[in-house]
């Protein structure tokens, strides 16, 4: 029931944040598919504006643990933002992206990775010696067009937006995404 798991990951990300600001909850972490290596993002917003974002981009960890540490670190831990408080958490929605395995872009030049890029479906990760970033792909939601999308985030990797050399490392993923709000009738 792969719809359903946003059903289990959303509480046991909000209990392990709750529990990290000294609030005590408890979440039911029995899914035997918790164990099994994932890789996730969880992002948190305020009124529709980001608060806190951290995840992996590689499963090396079960989902259990890795769903606990990236919630904990997207909220006290995102280099952004100022630690989430006690009466924040109220007000802060979560968001859970399970990524898909990464897979490496061929292309020949900037034209052609432009080509392949899947707006509104891809996560994309920019390599380039010592800069990396990576945006998921809700991202696109933001940028009308790929050659926008792949220049911010040349920019977040700390390249200008223009910039292209022979080396540069694109790849891909896609997500399987849950918000609590897609569980409005549930219990936060």
């Amino acid at each position: 029931m792969p719809d359903e798991r946003g059903r289990v990951l959303l509480p046991i990300a909000r209990a392990a944040i709750s529990s990290a600001l000294n609030i005590p909850r408890v979440a039911d972490e029995s899914a035997p598919w918790l164990a099994e290596q994932g890789a996730c993002f969880v992002t948190l917003t305020q009124g529709g504006e980001l608060r806190g974002c951290i995840g992996s981009l590689q499963a090396y960890r079960p989902l259990l643990a890795d769903v606990k540490h990236n919630a904990v670190a997207a909220a006290l831990h995102d280099p952004r933002f100022p630690p989430l408080s006690q009466a924040e958490l109220d007000i802060t929605e979560i968001e859970i992206s399970l990524l898909s395995p990464v897979q490496p872009m061929n292309f020949h030049d900037e034209a052609d990775a432009l080509a392949q890029l899947r707006p509104g479906v891809d996560g994309v990760i920019l390599e380039y010696g010592p800069y990396r970033s990576t945006y998921l792909p809700q991202v696109w939601e933001h940028f009308s067009q790929p050659r926008r999308f792949l220049a911010s985030l040349k920019n977040k990797a700390g390249l200008p937006g223009d910039f292209w050399a022979e080396g540069v490392k694109l790849s891909r993923y896609t997500v399987t995404r849950w918000r609590e709000a897609d569980f409005a009738g549930d219990a936060k």
